[in-house]
């Protein structure tokens, strides 16, 4: 992506926010480690104590750097979605993806809790969860996919998605209504979602899906742009206007799926960074946008992280709370001190 010289003061400014804020999340947590020891460790050095170098390298740089990837993928996917539906209100959940992940792991934690068996086996395995949600968003992805194949209109492919998503909450519901308390306690806590259970394989699982995500995007920069001025324009262009939809559709999907599924349903992040970034940078153009919204999403969500953790306290809030709690009035703040969103 080709930044313009007018924006790279902006962007240097923010690329150096993000490795202060990584650091300082790194840093926090039950045991508290300086940030020269953390610089030292991250260069290839050891700590002043040995222990300190498994929990960086171990612990929390996995989780730090799971922060970067689904803040940045939520943010982007968000993107996608209000400049396809050019709806402000749209956000990467909108297609009933992430409700369709919700689905898998509702069927694999409360289905245990139900039927038993090869289910109660699989939900205690360490990839269950991320592969009962892969093939939930897979599932719902494929139905989005055939609707929007049949229908031409945009707005019916919105109204469609959020169909999916309420269809794949009732049979949620039916699933917790037969489930004991404790299965249902264990779907809860996973629905409050978590950055810091990966491992470096499925770190890395994640960073391939994402990055096969951003490669695919570099092809759809141009028809993003067009798309603001509505489809008859992009056509007068010569824009192929099914075929880039479905790949916006495909990007979109993949990144909250794979979110969901290592991470849980991360709420805002995906809503308000597009806004965000719009009323800080002040222009439309995507090749600014893209990779604006992906520093901005992970910087937001590291420091949601560093709230999340408590520096004085052994407890660690759940994640969705923090940036609800936190986005919400900052998006209501700005929009009122500037009374424009870009778009």
């Amino acid at each position: 992506m080709i930044i313009q010289k007018s924006y790279t003061k902006q962007f240097i400014t923010l690329s150096f926010v993000m490795v202060l804020v990584l650091l300082v999340s790194i840093s926090l947590g039950s045991v508290a480690i300086p940030i020269d020891e953390i610089i030292a460790v991250l260069l290839g050095n050891n700590s002043s104590k040995s222990s300190w170098d498994l929990i960086i390298l171990q612990f929390r740089l996995p989780k730090a750097i799971t922060a970067i990837l689904v803040g940045s993928g939520l943010s982007i996917a968000g993107l996608l979605m209000q400049t396809l539906f050019r709806n402000p209100l749209a956000g990467p959940f909108v297609l009933g993806i992430s409700s369709g992940a919700s689905l898998g792991v509702a069927i694999l934690i409360l289905g245990a809790g139900i039927f038993g068996g090869v289910l109660t086996a699989i939900s205690f395995s360490s990839w269950g969860l991320a592969i009962a949600s892969s093939l939930g968003a897979a599932m719902v992805l494929l139905a989005v996919l055939i609707t929007a194949h049949k229908v031409r209109n945009t707005m019916s492919i919105l109204i469609i998605g959020l169909m999916f998503g309420t269809v794949t909450s009732a049979i949620i519901s039916v699933f917790t209504f037969f489930s004991d308390a404790e299965k249902i306690q264990q779907f809860v806590f996973w629905g409050f979602g978590s950055l810091g259970n990966l491992s470096w394989n499925e770190v890395l699982v994640f960073f391939i899906i994402y990055l096969i995500s951003i490669l695919t995007l570099l092809k759809v920069i141009k028809p993003l742009n067009t798309f603001l001025l509505g489809e008859n324009y992009a056509k007068s262009l010569g824009i192929n206007i099914t075929k880039n939809r479905n790949i916006i559709l495909i990007i979109t999907s993949l990144l909250t799926g794979v979110t969901t599924a290592f991470a849980g349903p991360i709420a805002f992040i995906g809503l308000a960074v597009p806004h965000i970034t719009k009323l800080v940078f002040k222009t439309s153009d995507h090749k600014i946008l893209l990779p604006a919204v992906a520093i901005l999403g992970a910087i937001i969500l590291l420091i949601c992280d560093i709230v999340a953790q408590l520096p004085t306290s052994e407890f660690t809030l759940p994640i969705n709370a923090v940036t609800s709690l936190i986005g919400a009035p900052v998006v209501i703040w700005l929009l009122v001190r500037k009374k424009k969103i870009y778009v």
